[in-house]
């Protein structure tokens, strides 16, 4: 999934000040058991130390919360791979807003905080986030796939048995035929031809015998008895490979119960407060996970903390346009599978060409019906998702 490395040792953690003095002191707090701390404290530079760098962890160790927020959402607006790194966001706040930090966080807009102004003794604090938040992310890198892929995955199982049974029951009556004929030959060869009414057949028995010792097959009547005990031989395998199905797609059986559990989510990205309650109320009843996305930055977030199958990409969006959030999220190989339906009050052309070339799947016009959606959304879902 992440293509760094999370010992301290290696793993780079960013932080980012707009003082000098305060970036140090966090530097040497995390100096002695961290080797890659870098530091980013001109605004002019923001952007490029942080593409440069890649942070695993990114801490924002600035006066005021309002601060941080500013640097972190010019940082997602102004970056063309920000969206692309699924680096950890630490805050560091103080006690008259450790209130609002932690509701920030407990909205996923951060990732953690440490009450740090004034500085107190209790800097192993610091050190352990850190710790806490390279430990996340190594858990993302070893597990890749989410249970909602992988529960996709198993659902498309759910024709084997049939088609399985299906073909073991195919080649029995093939072999039933097999038999059959067998059986008649063994027949016509256990005859007793009498030479004065059918000379003509015992002189074609008697070439053929012949011509089958000559390439030392045997008698013919010998060589059909085998294959007719072959045959059964077969007919009798097919049988028991037909009841050990029942037993040995037991698992599949189970497997395809549970992947019913796993709710598929659909990522509505949309800056508009009635937009958001119109699709969230057209979505009512089925049985999805609706997300809510404001902004590309606030999407890029949760895409990284739960992988969308589908997402409602409107196209004007404040931070940043929908196609060229499109194109950032079909540049991330993690994202490949997600399907992107392109929501636009309107379809010129262009709109539809851009898009298409960026990456997105299908197109929605506004206004929006519940029908249209539904149907829509049928195509990249699950059967038992949507009613």
């Amino acid at each position: 999934m992440l293509d760094m490395d999370f010992l301290p040792a290696q793993a780079p953690v960013l932080v980012a000040s707009d003082s000098v003095a305060d970036a140090d002191l966090v530097a040497s707090i995390l100096g002695d058991e961290f080797d890659n701390v870098l530091l980013s404290v001109k605004p002019e530079d923001a952007v490029g130390d942080f593409e440069a760098h890649r942070p695993a962890v990114l801490i924002l160790a600035f006066d005021t919360l309002d601060a941080a927020q500013r640097y972190f959402s010019d940082l997602r607006r102004s970056s063309v791979v920000a969206h692309e790194v699924p680096c950890r966001t630490l805050i560091l706040c103080n006690k008259n807003e450790v209130w609002r930090t932690y509701e920030l966080c407990r909205e996923e807009r951060f990732d953690d905080y440490v009450l740090f102004w004034p500085v107190t003794n209790d800097a192993p604090r610091l050190k352990m986030a850190v710790h806490h938040a390279m430990r996340r992310l190594k858990e993302k890198a070893l597990a890749p796939v989410t249970a909602s892929e992988l529960a996709t995955q198993v659902r498309s199982l759910a024709s084997l048995e049939h088609d399985l049974r299906g073909s073991v029951a195919q080649i029995g009556r093939d072999l039933d035929m097999v038999g059959l004929t067998v059986r008649q030959a063994e027949q016509m060869m256990g005859r007793t031809v009498d030479p004065s009414h059918n000379a003509t057949a015992t002189a074609v028995i008697s070439d053929v015998t012949r011509e089958l010792d000559h390439l030392k097959l045997g008698n013919p009547g010998d060589l059909i008895r085998s294959l007719s005990t072959a045959v059964g031989g077969l007919q009798q395998r097919a049988t028991e490979i037909e009841q050990h199905l029942v037993t040995q797609l037991e698992p599949v059986r189970k497997a395809l119960k549970l992947s019913q559990r796993v709710r598929s989510a659909v990522l509505v990205v949309e800056d508009d407060a009635f937009q958001q309650k119109l699709i969230t109320r057209l979505l009512a009843g089925q049985n999805i996970d609706i997300l809510i996305a404001s902004s590309g930055s606030e999407a890029m977030t949760l895409l990284w903390q739960r992988r969308a199958n589908v997402v409602l990409m409107d196209v004007g969006l404040p931070d940043i346009n929908g196609v060229e959030l499109t194109r950032r999220i079909r540049n991330i190989a993690n994202f490949s599978e997600v399907q992107i339906v392109m929501i636009t009050g309107h379809s010129e052309k262009h709109i539809v060409v851009d898009s298409l070339r960026a990456g997105a799947t299908d197109f929605l016009v506004k206004p929006l019906d519940r029908n249209r959606l539904l149907d829509k959304l049928r195509n990249f879902l699950p059967q038992q998702a949507l009613s």
